[in-house]
This record gives structure tokens, C-alpha cells and sequence, in this order.
């Protein structure tokens, strides 16, 4: 058995640096969907489409235990890579920064591993591979297509490179934050630089707008509660002696509830309309609500827990990072579902698995598809190649 467990491991580094090669966008993971489905119909494992581009794989389909899921998600992102591996991204302003890559090829191992352990897996085992996870809502398509059905249990992880390798962050409730973008726009009237009494500057507005958003957490949030308000973008292109017509604001929120994000969204709306009003430019707010907050189930977290600090020692629980994390991820929409749990893993173990994800020089770290094959493994009732 344990030439089987090396192999699936061996196997998911291969297909790992394969996908970081070839990495798609949400919704345009078609070379990797095949390679899922390949890989699956070699082991002899069933599988469907679901919401297109994803899969499930189904193992003891007629077991009579609890039906537990797990979640990989597929999709890269719109960076140039800047790392110099043989692996690197052959797709230019596309990479897998975030290490879906990673999470695609240890639930391929736990596959392959589980495929060879099926006769004693004490209930059915889903396997969801997952598109579209980067801000498209991946999630919530594979559920409105049935990803859920009969299923009792879920769990899902992400690796962390901001975690020293090998330790588990997996609370008992929010382990990360909901999201949202905005944007604003503000019309004034534009004219020549040497006559700004002629115009209304929307320019102007724009930076004075900026500074009211970003008081709102410290002014209007209380210290304890976790919140970001960001403008990240002022878009008003023009010339050195023009004053545009119009400036476009965009930025982010993180908010850890319903509540929060109604009140941050609240504010974004009053201050935006009041501050532009005060400098003669109309304003029009837009909001786009993404992901709610990935809140965990208690008695999932706390098994997840337990199962990781089996293998990986009593010192492998995380207590010194933050949480909620102010990152997001859809598989919030899981969660609000069915029980299930989410944890993040540390990757940190030296310079080249120190780069944040996000970043054009992040790449996976390979050591952690055996610790978290291994995990899966625990998480379904199958037993592990010691």
C-alpha cells in the first residue's frame, strides 16, 4: 500500500507543476477539466460534469455512512508570472497565483489513494472540482446544478504562505471574511487648467471622497469589529491643462457579516453623495456585493482540527495569526448550506514559498499535497499508508 500512497503523491506533483504551466481564467478551465477527467477515468473513478467546466467524482456511491464532499478549486489569475521555475506559466498574463493548482492536484492524490482503500470507506465520498472560484462565483453555480445533493458534510482548505508550513488555522466560526467592490462616479464640468472658477472639479471631489471612505472604519466601525474599506483606483484621465468631466472611483470592502456590510455599504452611499454634493459634481454610487463570510460549523472545525494535529503533532495548531483572515472565498456558499468546515495551511517553509498569494512571484509548495491528502483521507474514514 505504501508504493500506491507514493505513487498518488509522486503523480500530484507531476499534474501540479502541469497545471501551473497551463493555467486558465474562471469559467475557461477547459484544458484543466480534461485533465481532471482524464485522470479520473484512468483511476476508475465515475465521474459528471457539474456547472459545466466542473467536475464530480463519486467513490462507494452506495456506501451507507455519512456522504462527505471535498472541495479543490481550479481556476489561475489575470498576472504575469515573474517566477524563473521549469513551471512557469506558458500562458502570458495568466498564472496560478493563489495555488489552486496545488489544490486541484492533492485532491487527485486523495483520489487515487481513496480509489485504492474504496471497500473501506464507512460512507459515500464526493469529490468537487470546483471553476470560477476567483471572484466568479463558482460555488454557487456548482450548487444551483445539484453539487450538494445527498451530501452531509463538507470540507475545504487553502493553502497560506503567510502561516509557518505545516500549522492549521481552523476556527470554530469565521475563519474568512465576506467581500464587495464599489464604484463611483463623479460628474462635474470640465474645462481649462488656468480657469478652475469655470468648472466644477471632479478631480477635486474624487480625492476628497477618498479621504471620507477611508475614515469610515476608523470612525464609524467599532475597533473590535473586523472591517476594511479601500479605495483602490481614481480614474480620470485627462491632459497637464484640463480639468476633466469625470472621475470614477472603484475600491474593495471586507466585512465579517450581513450586518456590517449593510451599514459599510450604507456609509459608502451617504458619504459619497454628501461630499460630492459639497463640491458641485453629481454622484452616482454603485455596489457589488461578491462572497458572504466563510463561517465554520463547530463540530467540523473542530474534527478537522483533530484529524491534522494527529499527524502533524500537538504544536501544528496556529494560534498566533488573526482570524478572521480579511482574504475571501466562495466556499462561503458551501457553508451557508451544509455543515462543513474550511482551513487554511501553512505554506512559509523559506524564500520560495514566502510570496503572498495575489503575488506574480507566489508558486505552491509541493510538500504540503501529502500532509493534505493525508487529512482528506482522515476526513472520509479511510485509513492511511503508514
Amino acid at each position: 500500500m505504501g508504493d500506491i500512497w507514493q505513487q498518488a503523491i509522486d503523480n500530484a506533483q507531476q499534474l501540479r507543476r502541469d497545471l501551473h504551466q497551463h493555467p486558465e481564467l474562471g469559467w475557461n478551465e477547459i484544458r484543466t477539466s480534461e485533465l481532471i477527467r482524464n485522470e479520473l477515468s484512468r483511476m476508475d473513478i465515475s465521474w459528471q460534469s457539474c456547472a459545466e467546466l466542473g467536475t464530480l467524482a463519486r467513490l462507494n456511491p452506495n456506501g451507507k455512512g455519512m456522504h462527505v464532499a471535498l472541495r479543490a478549486d481550479m481556476d489561475a489569475l489575470p498576472i504575469n508570472e515573474q517566477n524563473q521555475t521549469a513551471w512557469r506559466s506558458a500562458n502570458d498574463g495568466c498564472m496560478h497565483a493563489c495555488g489552486h493548482d496545488g489544490h486541484t492536484a492533492t485532491l487527485l492524490a486523495t483520489a487515487r489513494w481513496l480509489k485504492s482503500v474504496e471497500s473501506e470507506l464507512p460512507g459515500p465520498v464526493t469529490l468537487l472540482f470546483q471553476p470560477a472560484e476567483e471572484g466568479g462565483h463558482g460555488a454557487l453555480k456548482m450548487i444551483e446544478d445539484g453539487a450538494l445533493k445527498g451530501i452531509d458534510f463538507i470540507y475545504g482548505w487553502h493553502n497560506w504562505p503567510a502561516i509557518p508550513f505545516g500549522k492549521i488555522v481552523c476556527p470554530d466560526a469565521i475563519v474568512m471574511c465576506g467581500n464587495g467592490t464599489f464604484r463611483i462616479t463623479l460628474k462635474g464640468v470640465g474645462g481649462h487648467a488656468s480657469q478652475p472658477e469655470l468648472c466644477r472639479d471632479p478631480v477635486l471631489a474624487a480625492s476628497a471622497v477618498t479621504l471620507a471612505l477611508q475614515q469610515i472604519v476608523s470612525r464609524h466601525i467599532a475597533p473590535q469589529k473586523p472591517a476594511v474599506v479601500s479605495v483602490t483606483s481614481i480614474d480620470a484621465p485627462s491632459g497637464p491643462t484640463v480639468i476633466p468631466t469625470q472621475a470614477i472611483l472603484e475600491g474593495s470592502i471586507r466585512v465579517p457579516d450581513t450586518a456590517t456590510r449593510e451599514h459599510v455599504n450604507r456609509l459608502i452611499s451617504e458619504i459619497s453623495l454628501q461630499t460630492a454634493s459639497s463640491y458641485g459634481v453629481q454622484c452616482d454610487v454603485e455596489i457589488f456585493p461578491r462572497y458572504e463570510a466563510t463561517i465554520n460549523h463547530a463540530q467540523q472545525a473542530l474534527l478537522m482540527r483533530q484529524q491534522w494535529l494527529r499527524d502533524n503533532g500537538s504544536d501544528s495548531l496556529d494560534t498566533s495569526i488573526n482570524v478572521p483572515v480579511m482574504a475571501s472565498e466562495d466556499f462561503s456558499y458551501y457553508l451557508q448550506k451544509i455543515p462543513g468546515a474550511f482551513a487554511l495551511i501553512g505554506a512559509d517553509d523559506g524564500p520560495d514559498h514566502q510570496a503572498v498569494c495575489h503575488s506574480p512571484h507566489y508558486d505552491f509548495n509541493d510538500r504540503l499535497i501529502p500532509l493534505v491528502t493525508r487529512l482528506y483521507a482522515r476526513l472520509v474514514g479511510a485509513s492511511i499508508a503508514e
